[in-house]
């Protein structure tokens, strides 16, 4: 379980406008009288499925549409901070984190399958939990296998989808991925060790930054709080796991892709080109199998939401309006 980050209540003064804050896995907890004038606050909860304790933020009147926040790497449901309270005055929002990442709970990786067929499953189990019978999924990264292994669970589960930056071709997987290969071909020690430098600061800088078109406009919040859960120790170990099991996802492309084809899913596509993981080239190959396809190609990098965050709420408000 991600430990308390700070271990201390805040006593605030009486003109203050919070009576009291308890700051626990980082998040502030408001007083039930402050949230109830508050319909769209995003409230920080729990659920434990498979005995793991899965974090997940939520927002929004669960009798409206739901609408699906997957998360990719090294993230969580933090990438969606802003995007959330956009969302929910009209929509209830979901945004889990995954075993291992942000405030869900992280067993060894000798003792448990850190995998995206799990991962896919614990999502699934989660909105069953929440009396989610459909929704629309944004997916991003890793949130894409996880989304797309959903889908093909039960693809009249998903009303849409919302894809940004999220690899369902072989188009989209280029020289970047050439250390990962290797690893999928070869699990040795000597490969995952070529991974961890991924692991590092600079390496969670540069996915925030890169392709960026204002870099210092990008907070560094972002990259600070992503490193100290990929510090914790043991979680190297997690990451790992899922470095190798990606690859187990490029044998489910062609499915996905005939589900694609065969279910026309409407899709709303946001994508940032200047992305060095998941390039351009990876967005192209959507308009080959999805008829109802809005295409938005983006001056930005791997996490648009971080530059285009107001663009893409409106274009999602839009696309969700239509299809519900």
């Amino acid at each position: 379980m991600l430990r308390t980050l700070l271990n201390t209540a805040a006593t605030i003064t009486a003109g203050s406008l919070f009576s009291a804050g308890v700051m626990t896995l980082g998040f502030y907890i408001l007083p039930s009288s402050l949230l109830a004038d508050e319909p769209a606050q995003t409230q920080f909860r729990a659920e434990t499925l498979e005995g793991l304790k899965i974090a997940y933020r939520e927002a929004g009147d669960p009798a409206n549409p739901t609408v699906l926040l997957l998360h990719g790497f090294p993230t969580s449901s933090h990438m969606f901070r802003n995007l959330i309270p956009e969302l929910a005055t009209d929509y209830h929002v979901i945004a889990p984190d995954y075993p291992g990442f942000g405030a869900s709970e992280m067993p060894d990786a000798a003792e448990y399958d850190y995998s995206f067929a799990g991962t896919a499953q614990l999502m699934t189990q989660l909105l069953d939990a929440k009396g989610v019978d459909d929704c629309a999924v944004y997916l991003m990264d890793y949130g894409a296998p996880v989304g797309y292994r959903m889908f093909a669970e039960d693809p009249e589960r998903v009303t849409g989808f919302i894809i940004q930056n999220g690899n369902a071709y072989e188009e989209g997987l280029r020289e970047f991925w050439d250390p990962m290969k290797a690893y999928w071909a070869d699990p040795s020690v000597a490969n995952g060790d070529e991974l961890r430098a991924f692991l590092t600061m600079d390496a969670t800088k540069w996915q925030f930054t890169h392709g960026t078109q204002n870099p210092d406009a990008i907070s560094p919040d972002d990259f600070w709080h992503v490193q100290y859960l990929l510090d914790r120790p043991g979680n190297q170990e997690v990451q790992l796991e899922m470095f190798l099991d990606y690859g187990s996802n490029l044998a489910k492309y062609p499915k996905w892709q005939a589900l694609f084809r065969e279910h026309q899913p409407p899709a709303l596509l946001m994508w940032g080109k200047n992305d060095v993981i998941f390039p351009e080239a990876g967005a192209h190959p959507y308009k080959d199998d999805l008829t109802d396809l809005e295409f938005h190609i983006l001056d930005t990098g791997h996490f648009a939401l971080e530059e285009y965050g107001t663009e893409i709420a409106a274009e999602m408000k839009d696309f969700l309006a239509r299809i519900n």
